[in-house]
């Protein structure tokens, strides 16, 4: 479980193919403070730890989480948000964030206003997730809230201390993101299916 609120940065260092498997070897600063089967999200996808070497620590993706998320179009010297799983009994200073990435989503426009940042995502609406305004979304493991909400599109206001400290100042028309639907929503818009 996290919180979307990330920790630090980290740096692709290295990308080994091993069937349909991805190993994916990342620095951080954070390196030194982990261990092997911890849980860390990266980009939003929760990953265990199973290796570590000096600075460097490597976490495997298998296809399934390649083909839901961004992760298989990583390369070398890419930068990704990182969170260690949330603290029982901390502040939840985000919302509640499995680490289960539900679909991806294409940033459609960057609007830089007087001290923030307006970013617009479309993503695939067939797959039944949804948003509603003032409501919690994920984007690449950063809590958000929708400023606007559509079927198939929303935006987010990110302000200069966000902007700094995630991906969000490498993002341009075309990005690819994962994104979490809240959690919460996800159920009630099942038991709705279900009774529908």
């Amino acid at each position: 479980m996290f919180t979307g609120i990330i920790e630090t940065l980290g740096r692709v260092e290295k990308l080994e193919k091993e069937g349909d498997n991805l190993h994916i070897t990342i620095s951080s600063k954070i390196t030194s403070e982990l261990k092997i089967d911890q849980s860390v999200a990266h980009n939003g996808v929760c990953l265990t730890v199973v290796a570590l070497d000096g600075d460097l620590y490597t976490v495997t993706a298998i296809e399934e989480t390649l083909n839901k998320t961004s992760l298989g179009d990583l390369a070398l010297g890419d930068v990704v948000n990182l969170e260690r799983a949330m603290v029982l009994g901390a502040r939840l200073d985000g919302h509640i964030v499995q680490g289960h990435v539900d679909q991806t989503a294409s940033c459609s426009s960057v609007d830089q206003k007087d001290g923030s940042w307006v970013f617009s995502f479309q993503y695939d609406s067939s797959l039944n997730n949804v948003t509603i305004e003032k409501g919690s979304i994920t984007v690449d493991g950063v809590s958000l809230t929708v400023v606007d909400s559509k079927k198939d599109a929303f935006s987010v206001a990110i302000i200069p201390y966000t902007y700094e400290h995630t991906r969000f100042n490498t993002y341009a028309p075309g990005t690819k993101v994962n994104l979490e639907f809240d959690v919460i929503g996800k159920y009630v818009a099942r038991l709705i299916q279900l009774h529908s």
